[in-house]
């Protein structure tokens, strides 16, 4: 059987805010409501679905990683750094304001506005298939 992602769903403290501010960071369409979230579409199809956690409830960060291209790595690590966001190359959290060279791309990780583990990286781990 082949399996494929269709859907996450990201828990957010407002999920309209949140989805605007994906879009905006990465460069994304607009986000279109869906139900009760509102959904940011990857270039491969994927829905990121942001919901409203109810309040008073703690929204537990997630690690999200994204494949982008050498031209949006150069975009999105644009308004990190306009936006003078903390960033690091690795998940330690060490060596802050750097990024990495991993596989012979370029990598970095950096919060989201509801402080979620995100990574934006040029070549997958373990380089391009041959």
């Amino acid at each position: 059987m082949a399996i494929e992602l269709n859907h996450t769903i990201v828990a957010a403290r407002d999920a309209e805010t949140s989805a605007r501010w994906f879009a905006e960071m990465f460069g994304a369409a607009e986000p279109a409501r869906l139900y009760h979230f509102w959904q940011v579409t990857t270039a491969n199809g994927v829905g990121l679905d942001f919901g409203s956690v109810p309040e008073g409830r703690e929204i537990q960060g997630i690690h999200y990683a994204f494949l982008v291209s050498e031209e949006d790595f150069d975009a999105i690590y644009g308004r990190i750094r306009e936006r003078g966001m903390e960033h690091w190359p690795g998940p330690v959290m060490a060596d802050e304001g750097t990024i990495n060279h991993n596989d012979g791309g370029r990598g970095v990780y950096f919060l989201s506005n509801d402080g979620h583990f995100l990574e934006i990286l040029t070549v997958p781990y373990g380089g391009w298939p041959e």
